[in-house]
C-alpha cells in the first residue's frame, strides 16, 4: 500500500496517515536498519566516524521521521485504532533500542574509534557524541551475561507499555468525568470567558446549559473562581482521584498496579546494571552527582521556602475565616481563597490581564521578542498538512535570511488530546553532504481556546506556558550541531534540559518585553502601568507555598526511587506521606491521589529527575540576570547566550556550556530573588 509514513516528504503527511499505516511502517524501516547494521558490522576493516557511526545516525534519524508523527498524532488526536497501533509498536520498538544497546559487535566498533589515534581530531561534538553512546550501551546491558541481558530487554519492554498505559488511563479519566449545568447560578463567580468556554463544550456535545471537565482551562477556572463551595469540591475530587482507587470513576482506569510493576520494573532494572537503586542509574545521565547532593539541594530549598509559606497559609486562613467566612479552609478552597485575597491584596485579577494577551498579538511579540535578543525572524507559513485546524506553522530565519528551523503550534485544549504543555522533536538537524536537514519541532499547549468567534485570550500563566514551551523549541531548532544524537535537546544532562525554557519565562515580567506583546485586543494600547505595577506586585504571592510544592513533587519522587525495596514494595502513599510531614505545610484530603496522575514520572522522562525543574532554575535564573546586568534587549548578551549554550545543543557537558556564557559556576542568589525567597 501506499504508506505515507515511508514518503519522503521533509514533513509528515498528516492528513493521510492512517492507523493501519503504523505497524508496516516500523516494520519496514525495523528491517531495513537491522540489515544495514548487519552489513556495517561485516564490512571489516578500520571503523571511523564518517564509514560506521554517520550511517547509524542516519537509520536512527530515518526511524525517529517515521515514528515522530505517529508519537505526537496518539498525544494530540488520540482514538482507539490509533492506540492500539502505537502500542503495538512501542513493544517492536523497545526491543530493537535494547538490541541495538546490547549489541556487542557495535559496542566493540564504537570501543575502537573511541581508542583510535584519530579520535582526538574529532569534533567534539563527535567526540561526545561517541562518549555518550558507549555510556549508554553500559546502560542498555551490553556487559551483563546472556540470561541477564534477556531479562533486561523484558523489562524494558514491560516498561514500555506500562508507561503508556498509565498516561492512557490518565486521559481516559480525565474524558470521562463531564458535569452538565442547566442552573447558571451554580456557576457564580466564573468570568464571563470561562462561562462561554463551559456553554460551547456543552453545545459541542449537543445539550443545553454548560458543561463543565477536567481539561485545565476549565478546571482552574472552577477552582479559581467559582463561588459554589460544592462545586469546587466535586470537580477537585474528581480532578484529584483521576485513575485511582478513589473518586467518582474508582477503579475503572486505576494507576495504582501500574505504579508499583514501574516501581519494582526500574529497581529490578537498575540492580542489574549494578546500581543500588533507580535514582542512583538516573543520575548517570544527570548533572547531579550524587544521590545526596539532589536531598541536599531539594531540603536547602524547602528550609529557606518554608517560613514564609506558612505565613502565606496563616494569611490565606485568616482571610477566608474574616472575609469570606470559611473557618475550615479545605484543599478545594485554597486557589479560590488565594485568588480572592490576590485581588483584595493587589486590587488585581488574572482575569483582568486576559484582553491584553490576544493571542495571536502574544505569538508576533513573543516572535519580535526573540528577533531583539537573537536577531531571527519568524514568519507564518501557510498550506503546511497538519492534524487539526487549530495548528498553524510557522519558519524561523536568521539575520542573515539562512532557514534555521521550523514549528508546528498546536495551542488550545480538546477532547482526546493529552493534558499538559510540551515540546517535542518532529525533525533533528543532520547534515548529509553539502546539505543540511532542518530542524522541526512540535510545541504543544493546553491553553483556553477561542469561543463564540472571538479571539482567544490567555491568562498570564498560560503566556507563560507558552514562553517556556517556546524555550524548548528555541533549544531544539537553533543549533548548529549536525550530529543528531547530540544536536538540540539531544544528548543534554536531563537536569539541565529546563534552562532555556525557564530562563524565557521571565520575560513575561518585564515591562520592555511585555510592550511587545501585551496590547488590548480591541484598542491596542499596552498594559496600564498601574495595571503592571499590581502583577509585578503579585509576582512572589504565594512564592513560598509554589515552591514547596515543587520540592514536595521532587522529593517524593527521588525517594520513591532511592528507597525501593522489593520485600515491601513501592510504598508510595507511605513515602508521600513522609514527604508531606516534612516539607509541605498543606495536607491535601486522604483520598487524594495525586501520584496516580503524574504522568512526569510514571509516562514522562522525568523519574528520579523532577528535581530538574528546580536544579535548572538556578541554571536560568543565573543566565536571566546576566540580561538584567547588562541590558534586556542587550544584543551581545543575546548572541553569548545563543552561541554558547542554544547553538550548542548536547554537544558538551551543560556545566561547561554554562562557564563559557557566565564565565563562573552557578549561583543560587538570583533564583532565590526571582522567587521572592532572597533574605
Amino acid at each position: 500500500m501506499n504508506n505515507p509514513l515511508l514518503e519522503n516528504h521533509s514533513l509528515p503527511a498528516f492528513s493521510r496517515i492512517r492507523p493501519e499505516h503504523v505497524e508496516a511502517a516500523i516494520d519496514s524501516v525495523l528491517n531495513d536498519n537491522r540489515a544495514r547494521i548487519r552489513t556495517l558490522l561485516e564490512q571489516g576493516g578500520r571503523f571511523d566516524w564518517q564509514t560506521f557511526v554517520e550511517p547509524l545516525e542516519d537509520m536512527a534519524d530515518r526511524l525517529e521521521r517515521v515514528w515522530s508523527p505517529v508519537r505526537h498524532l496518539n498525544a494530540v488526536m488520540n482514538n482507539d485504532d490509533l492506540r492500539a497501533a502505537y502500542n503495538v509498536c512501542l513493544s517492536k520498538l523497545s526491543e530493537y533500542a535494547t538490541d541495538l544497546g546490547q549489541n556487542e559487535g557495535l559496542f566493540i566498533a564504537y570501543q575502537s574509534i573511541a581508542a583510535a589515534e584519530i579520535f582526538t581530531s574529532l569534533e567534539v561534538a563527535q567526540q561526545k557524541a561517541i562518549k555518550d553512546a558507549l555510556r549508554d550501551f553500559h546502560l542498555s546491558g551490553v556487559d551483563l551475561p546472556e540470561t541477564q541481558r534477556a531479562r533486561f530487554k523484558e523489562i524494558q519492554q514491560q516498561l514500555s507499555s506500562l508507561h503508556s498505559r498509565f498516561e492512557e488511563n490518565v486521559l481516559d479519566a480525565t474524558n470521562a468525568w463531564k458535569k452538565p449545568v442547566i442552573d447558571k447560578a451554580i456557576l457564580s463567580g466564573l468570568p464571563a470567558s470561562a462561562l462561554a468556554m463551559a456553554r460551547q463544550a456543552a453545545h459541542n456535545q449537543g445539550q443545553d446549559g454548560w458543561l463543565i471537565n477536567l481539561e485545565y482551562p476549565c478546571y482552574h477556572a472552577v477552582m479559581t473562581y467559582a463561588d459554589n463551595r460544592e462545586l469546587r469540591r466535586e470537580v477537585y475530587t474528581a480532578f484529584n482521584t483521576r485513575a485511582s482507587d478513589q473518586g467518582p470513576h474508582a477503579g475503572q482506569w486505576d494507576n495504582s498496579a501500574v505504579m508499583e510493576q514501574i516501581l519494582a520494573l526500574r529497581h529490578e532494572a537498575a540492580e542489574l546494571l549494578g546500581y543500588a537503586n533507580y535514582a542512583e542509574r538516573s543520575l548517570a545521565t544527570k548533572m547531579a552527582e550524587t544521590e545526596q547532593s539532589v536531598l541536599t539541594f531539594l531540603r536547602d530549598l524547602a528550609s529557606r521556602a518554608r517560613p514564609k509559606a506558612e505565613k502565606e497559609l496563616e494569611e490565606l486562613c485568616e482571610y477566608a475565616s474574616v472575609q469570606l467566612g470559611i473557618d475550615d479552609i479545605a484543599s478545594w478552597d485554597l486557589p479560590y481563597v488565594s485568588e480572592k485575597l490576590k485581588q483584595h491584596r493587589y486590587a488585581f485579577s488574572e482575569e483582568e490581564l486576559k484582553p491584553w494577551f490576544q493571542v495571536d498579538q502574544v505569538l508576533q511579540g513573543l516572535f519580535e521578542l526573540v528577533g531583539r535578543i537573537y536577531g531571527l525572524v519568524i514568519r507564518e507559513k501557510k498550506g503546511v498538512d497538519s492534524w487539526h485546524s487549530d495548528v498553524s506553522f510557522y519558519e524561523i530565519s536568521d539575520s542573515q535570511g539562512r532557514l534555521r528551523g521550523q514549528f508546528y503550534l498546536d495551542l488550545y485544549a480538546r477532547e482526546h488530546k493529552r493534558g499538559g504543555a510540551w515540546m517535542d522533536v518532529c525533525v533533528a538537524r543532520m547534515r548529509r553532504g553539502d546539505s543540511v536537514q532542518i530542524p522541526v519541532a512540535y510545541m504543544t499547549c493546553n491553553g483556553t481556546p477561542p469561543v463564540d468567534g472571538k479571539p482567544a485570550l490567555f491568562t498570564h500563566n498560560e503566556v507563560i506556558t507558552l514562553f517556556h514551551e517556546f524555550g524548548h523549541g528555541l533549544h531544539h531548532m537553533l543549533t548548529l550541531v549536525d550530529y543528531p544524537s547530540v544536536a538540540g535537546i539531544s544528548g543534554v544532562e536531563w537536569d539541565a534540559v529546563e534552562l532555556p525554557s525557564q530562563f524565557m519565562e521571565n520575560w513575561c515580567w518585564q515591562r520592555e518585553a511585555l510592550d511587545l506583546f501585551a496590547r488590548h485586543h480591541e484598542t491596542g494600547d499596552c498594559i496600564p502601568e498601574t495595571l503592571f505595577q499590581k502583577l509585578l506586585a503579585s509576582q512572589h504571592f504565594n512564592a513560598g507555598l509554589q515552591t514547596l510544592r515543587q520540592v514536595e513533587f521532587a522529593l517524593f519522587d527521588f525517594r520513591l526511587h532511592l528507597e525501593y525495596q522489593a520485600t515491601q514494595g513501592a510504598r508510595v502513599e507511605k513515602i508521600l506521606d513522609e514527604v508531606r510531614d516534612e516539607v509541605a505545610v498543606i495536607k491535601p484530603p486522604e483520598f487524594v491521589r495525586f501520584q496516580h496522575g503524574f504522568s512526569h514520572i510514571f509516562a514522562g522522562g522525568y523519574a528520579a529527575g523532577y528535581y530538574s525543574y528546580k536544579w535548572a532554575e538556578v541554571l536560568s535564573a543565573d543566565v536571566f540576570a546576566a540580561f538584567e546586568e547588562q541590558g534586556l534587549f542587550n544584543q551581545e548578551t543575546g548572541q553569548a547566550f545563543l552561541h554558547s549554550i542554544l547553538e550548542r545543543g548536547g554537544s558538551e557537558p551543560a556545566m561547561v556550556l554554562f562557564r563559557n556564557f557566565r564565565q563562573r559556576e552557578p549561583s543560587i542568589d538570583a533564583l532565590l530573588r526571582h522567587s521572592g525567597l532572597a533574605a
